[in-house]
């Protein structure tokens, strides 16, 4: 087995990684492998300098590949890297003094509360399957801030009506309880009632009108139609309603640990990137507040 396969394989059943992120990893590093052959005649990539790693990231500049892109490219083979340090291939990282390349700051807008209530009504018009299902998928999404892979594989026994929890396996195959409201759990009543006269094998929560496990393009697709019928903001998609549950939370002054929970971080600093607006929030409440504000004083 090579280097490469090796880390791949470590990532698979020690880190946990999903097939999707090793796909990720295996493709950057085999590009990387590719330029030093067709650059340097270089087979492998275990004993090649930084000064190398740089004419790829210059290429792939030229390449015109986005700089945020490049920077994951990197991070894919820096923590290849460690790796080969922790089996003792290479005694240091050529990446370990690589400083990230700038980007623009991404500032995601969240739903408001009036938008994510006016596509709740919009879909209760109407009582098919469909429209029973996707208004499911947008109260979970939005009441408990899980991700779009793990809404996908809930299962039935994932629901624990008497303890009103769902049992939610994240990254990393971590899995955590998330708590359902009483509106979550009469939708999810409604659902299984329809779900039931579906003929199909599947164990899965989420189905289409055919049976079938639900698709991350199906899940997307519900989200973007739903919300563009009452919103102007660019971005309409599963992670949205996922900042605006947490930035919704915030706001109400829920206390960051617990969103980082609820959310399956497994840093604060994964969390604070969504308290971007409650701090917008409470500059509005410090200065309607604080008596030495200007509006209290004029």
């Amino acid at each position: 087995m090579n280097l490469i396969d090796s880390f791949l394989e470590y990532l698979l059943l020690e880190k946990k990684y999903s097939i999707h992120t090793i796909t990720a990893y295996r493709n950057d590093l085999v590009s990387l492998q590719n330029f030093c052959k067709e650059t340097y005649q270089q087979e492998t990539i275990s004993d090649i300098h930084y000064s190398q790693i740089r004419s790829w990231i210059v290429m792939l500049v030229e390449a015109k590949v986005s700089n945020r892109s490049i920077n994951r490219k990197t991070s894919s083979l820096k923590s290849f890297y460690k790796y080969l340090q922790k089996i003792k291939v290479i005694e240091k990282n050529p990446l370990s003094s690589h400083r990230a390349l700038k980007t623009p700051k991404k500032i995601q807008v969240p739903f408001s509360v009036k938008e994510v209530d006016a596509v709740l009504l919009d879909i209760s018009t109407n009582n098919s399957f469909e429209a029973i299902r996707d208004k499911l998928i947008v109260e979970l999404f939005y009441s408990t801030g899980m991700r779009r892979a793990e809404l996908i594989h809930l299962k039935m026994s994932s629901i624990n009506f008497s303890e009103k929890q769902l049992k939610v396996v994240g990254k990393r195959n971590k899995e955590r309880l998330l708590p359902m409201l009483p509106s979550i759990v009469e939708s999810l009543a409604s659902y299984i009632k329809l779900r039931e006269t579906i003929k199909s094998t599947e164990d899965y929560l989420f189905l289409t009108q055919k049976g079938n496990k639900i698709y991350e393009t199906l899940v997307y697709r519900v989200i973007n139609n739903y919300f563009s019928k009452v919103s102007t903001k660019l971005k309409k998609s599963p992670h949205i309603l996922r900042h605006s549950f947490a930035t919704h939370l915030l706001n109400e002054g829920a206390d960051l640990n617990s969103v980082k929970e609820l959310l399956g971080h497994s840093s604060l600093a994964s969390t604070q990137v969504y308290t971007h607006n409650s701090l917008e929030q409470l500059k509005k409440v410090y200065k309607q507040a604080h008596p030495r504000s200007n509006k209290k004083q004029n």
